[in-house]
């Protein structure tokens, strides 16, 4: 006789990321850096890994100063993370109970509904509108309740690459003080939006980073959470107090203390993107227009057929035609890589 588990769990469709063979592929399919994290990170590594320090849980004094210092915001309004994933976990759990609401653009980041889920909440969509896929802010306005307890976006939004201005996050905030409002900033780098200068003003706001994307680090799994100073204490009650390990809290360090680094590689794969883009237009591929660092095209109904052939061909990209019909999203790194892809489009558009 198995065990059953909570109804809200039971009730949940499992979520099962295309990870298997990747490492000898042009990964294009899920965002990540596509050239590698700042040499100074290695370095670093090599220096701080030894047999003793494996030994040691881990010591967040160093990164947190380093950190603070970097973003700009006192340490005491930051909490770091084991990637964005818990930052969005640990917010569901400090402020959402089973039953509450949790409002979500669709589509966007898969473990937005995940967790809240998890937590036995009731998750309301609101709909981006193809082609365009504009942020629907007046349609998100309206669905805001008082059993609202969190909205949690993506700026720029996943997989739509759409972004949404301060003025209409400010509306939000405004017309929910009761929800926790989360600004999820993983693509922040490409599109240069940020909401942390608005958390003094706004209790009830919160914005993550992510080192996943950018810095080349997804493995490591490392990312921050901020808001106002009360709210992070709550927060840090409800996180495991060693979630982030030792070399992934070394990694964050080094690769913030390396920022010539990241505008090299925006600067190339903005260039990318552009690239990309003309190369659709020519091809006649209709698109969305993208902040971040991957382009939705669409396909119609050859979309799965697009995303094979390529695949045969090593170049991985990722099908949403599932949410957005004939949606293919794929991920920019560097020119030639764009090339790469447009050359292997051009054979079989």
């Amino acid at each position: 006789m198995s065990l059953n588990p909570r109804e809200a769990v039971q009730k949940m469709a499992p979520y099962h990321p295309p990870t298997g063979n990747r490492a000898t592929n042009l990964r294009l399919d899920f965002n990540e850096n596509t050239v590698g994290c700042s040499p100074q990170v290695i370095q670093r590594l090599v220096q701080r890994l030894t047999r003793e320090a494996l030994t040691v849980y881990p010591d967040y004094t160093r990164v947190r100063r380093t950190l603070s210092e970097f973003f700009q915001i006192p340490s005491e309004r930051m909490l770091l993370t084991n990637g964005t994933d818990e930052a969005i976990q640990v917010l569901i759990n400090t402020y959402v109970d089973p039953g509450d609401e949790v409002l979500v653009p669709r589509p966007s980041y898969a473990m937005y509904r995940f967790y809240a889920e998890v937590a036995g909440a009731t998750v309301t969509e609101v709909d981006y509108a193809p082609p365009v896929c504009a942020f629907p802010l007046e349609a998100l306005l309206a669905k805001i309740t008082p059993a609202t307890k969190a909205i949690l976006i993506s700026n720029p939004n996943n997989p739509t690459g759409t972004g949404v201005g301060l003025p209409a996050i400010e509306a939000i905030l405004k017309a929910a003080p009761h929800a926790a409002v989360l600004i999820d900033e993983a693509y922040y780098e490409f599109c240069g939006v940020t909401a942390l200068g608005l958390i003094d003003q706004f209790p009830n706001l919160f914005v993550s980073r992510t080192f996943s994307k950018v810095y080349g680090m997804a493995a490591l799994r490392v990312g921050c959470l901020f808001s106002q100073e009360t709210n992070v204490a709550f927060l840090h009650k409800a996180q495991s107090p060693y979630s982030v390990n030792a070399l992934a809290a070394i990694a964050a360090e080094a690769a913030v203390e390396d920022p010539e680094y990241v505008t090299d590689y925006v600067t190339e794969a903005l260039a990318a993107r552009t690239l990309l883009a003309e190369g659709f237009t020519k091809l006649g591929i209709e698109y969305v227009p993208s902040s971040a660092n991957f382009l939705l095209g669409y396909f119609g109904n050859r979309a799965l057929e697009v995303r094979d052939a390529l695949r045969d061909k090593a170049i991985l990209v990722r099908d949403r035609s599932y949410e957005i019909p004939g949606g293919v999203r794929i991920t920019v790194g560097t020119k030639e890589q764009a090339r790469q892809v447009l050359a292997e489009l051009e054979k079989i558009w």
